[in-house]
């Protein structure tokens, strides 16, 4: 069996560290609490809470598991070691010129499991990061999203 890498910042794996620590120490002993608090009260049958519990013991140890399959799975890249001359590389954080809306974006290339829009980091597996990747400071890329057609300028990448 081929276990498939799992591409990180280092950013991403503290996070995913954090996450996974906060889980193990904080949920799931108040999950362990919540249920016994509702075995207390009698019969299991038609006991909400008790299903409300063991529904989130459920979420909790499955997204423990999948966080340590993860973390074992995890390729930690450092984009300063890979990153020169202005090239586009897994990690690198990009000042881009977004032409349809006249502003400039910063986006930071990383994997599937730190993708998150809203804080500007963006999969190197998403249309706009596979344009990406390769490309230099000074260059154009068109991107085919499912708005339509956008052009990016690539101002500066950074590899911190």
């Amino acid at each position: 069996m081929t276990t498939e890498r799992i591409l990180l910042t280092r950013n991403g794996v503290k996070t995913l560290r954090a996450e996974l620590r906060q889980l193990k120490d904080e949920e799931r002993p108040k999950v362990i609490e919540a249920i016994a608090e509702a075995r207390s009260h009698g019969d299991l049958s038609e006991n909400a809470e008790y299903d409300a519990a063991k529904e989130q013991q459920r979420f909790v140890e499955g997204r423990i598991r999948e966080l340590e399959a993860s973390l074992s799975r995890a390729e930690v890249i450092d984009p300063a070691e890979i990153g020169k001359d202005g090239a586009v590389v897994f990690g690198a954080t990009l000042l881009l010129y977004d032409e349809q809306n006249d502003a400039e974006v910063t986006y930071q290339l990383v994997g599937n499991l730190e993708a998150d829009l809203e804080q500007g980091r963006i999969s190197i597996s998403s249309p706009i990061g596979r344009a990406l990747l390769g490309k230099r400071e000074g260059d154009e890329v068109e991107v085919a999203a499912p708005a339509g057609k956008r052009i990016y300028e690539i101002l500066k990448v950074r590899y911190d």
